[in-house]
């Protein structure tokens, strides 16, 4: 059992937006032993560039890594070459750490779908899915194995609480994008369109429904509440967006965290939702690899603090006495980059 958060400091630095404090060795080793559950995340992930947040990650020792999409940079058409680049990433020394000592769950994005931007059309999404099936070692008996899509929900238990992780597929089953004649912008809204496609929806809706878990996070490979900058969102297909609020409402589902990734850079996003007794916060962790190095800003009307645009993952820290989730963003050297503390109900 990890010892439960006693210092007061957290209170205090319920935003700390923009910190460019160094974080000293001994912060870093006894930071996660403050809390009773942390979960990490990150994604676009280039297989054979660098990885320089391995290290800082495992420092934090997770309870849970989650892929937040694009594992892997692919885009192909050829299967055995998608193979090979899972296994170079498989393989890469330091992530090989942290499959040794943390569970790992991921969805995909576009990257490690197969093709940049692709949705339902895609010629190969049937081979690619057993791929990135195989890249996380699930079970040949494994229901994801049969079904179409790699959308997954499991429940994680510590000191007597449940942490529900719903996992979202974004591509399988994604209607085509709208092409935006709008300069600067690469596409425009489609109320008709979907992203879950029907059988997702269903199963998302009684995962929500029957949930009995203390938090629920769900991720998602693109951002949803983000949906002003014309790339890639919930905010391109409307109808979807509403959906999913009023899922949220009808669910009675308690504590949902959105989680995202895509953008190369790293956000906190927050919207009030009417019958939420909490805010609903989309954290954007984005990218590992390679970010958004010359970020000169865009619109979110719903961002909470400063935009990250160095290589940046994000950590959930959870403290189950007090309700509190501590969202930060750490960057190479496990340097906090910025943090948001947000209070649920217990």
């Amino acid at each position: 059992m990890k010892v439960i958060l006693s210092l007061l400091i957290s209170f205090f630095l319920f935003i700390s937006c923009g910190s460019n404090a160094e974080t000293t060795k001994n912060e870093i080793e006894t930071s996660a032993e403050n809390y009773d559950y942390v979960i990490a995340f990150g994604s676009c992930n280039r297989q054979d560039e660098s990885q320089p947040l391995w290290n800082a990650i495992l420092q934090e020792k997770p309870d849970l890594f989650l892929w937040g999409g694009d594992n892997i940079y692919a885009d192909t058409d050829d299967m055995d070459e998608l193979e090979a680049d899972y296994q170079i990433q498989k393989k890469q020394p330091d992530y090989q750490k942290l499959i040794k000592t943390t569970p790992i769950l991921g969805t995909w994005d576009d990257h490690d779908y197969g093709k940049n931007d692709a949705g339902r059309n895609w010629e190969y999404k049937e081979e690619s899915q057993q791929l990135f099936l195989d890249f996380f070692d699930v079970a040949e008996d494994d229901p994801r194995r049969e079904r179409e899509g790699i959308y997954h929900a499991k429940n994680f238990q510590e000191d007597g609480k449940t942490i529900k992780v719903i996992v979202l597929d974004t591509r399988y089953f994604r209607s085509e994008l709208q092409k935006s004649k709008e300069k600067g912008k690469r596409y425009e809204p489609d109320y008709s369109g979907t992203i879950l496609g029907t059988k997702q929806w269903e199963w998302f809706e009684n995962e929500l429904k029957n949930s009995t878990a203390d938090y629920n996070v769900i991720l998602s490979s693109i951002q949803i509440l983000s949906a002003e900058h014309g790339f890639e969102t919930w905010g391109n297909f409307p109808s979807e967006v509403e959906k999913l609020e009023k899922l949220l409402q009808t669910s009675k589902a308690k504590n949902v965290i959105l989680l995202s990734g895509d953008r190369h850079i790293s956000e906190f996003s927050e919207k009030n939702i009417e019958e939420l007794d909490y805010p609903l916060v989309d954290f954007t962790s984005s990218g590992m690899t390679h970010s958004y190095s010359n970020f000169s800003g865009e619109p979110n009307q719903y961002r909470v603090g400063e935009v990250v645009s160095d290589l940046s993952y994000g950590l959930l820290k959870f403290d189950f006495n007090t309700g509190e989730a501590m969202m930060q963003m750490r960057g190479v050297g496990n340097k906090l980059q910025q943090e948001y503390l947000v209070k649920y109900k217990e």
